[in-house]
């Protein structure tokens, strides 16, 4: 399987340990390997969400951080557009938005190989 990137959204205080169930469970619904997994993303206002931190080390994976006027660019191929979000960040949707990003920056283009999806305070999506 080809490289490809996970998005996270989550509120205040979000356990790594629920970033990373929501993880390992996305990864078997589509049936992607954790070693083709090649970095992570989310908003540049989750900078000291130590569950975002916690995960990335466990990993071993970079956390990519981006502002809300860089993640706006994929508004138009988002599957969700939430206002909740966009209230807080500025983003309409930070999961997939930063999944695409952080998978345009390194590949050069980008789709979403599975929507946004939600446990908890958590949201994820993957891109490639």
């Amino acid at each position: 399987m080809p490289a490809f990137y996970a998005g996270l959204g989550c509120r205040r205080g979000c356990p790594a340990d629920t970033l990373q169930t929501l993880l390992h469970q996305a990864l078997a619904s589509q049936g992607l390997a954790l070693s083709d997994l090649r970095g992570i993303a989310s908003i540049n206002l989750k900078a000291d969400e130590a569950g975002l931190q916690q995960l990335a080390a466990r990993l071993a994976l970079p956390l990519v951080l981006y502002h809300s006027a860089q993640l706006q660019a994929y508004e138009p191929l988002l599957s969700h557009r939430s206002a909740t979000a966009y209230a807080h960040s500025g983003c309409w949707g930070v999961a997939e938005s930063a999944a695409l990003a952080l998978a345009s920056q390194q590949l050069g283009t980008a789709r979403l190989l599975l929507p946004r999806k939600v446990l908890g305070p958590a949201t994820l999506a993957l891109a490639g």
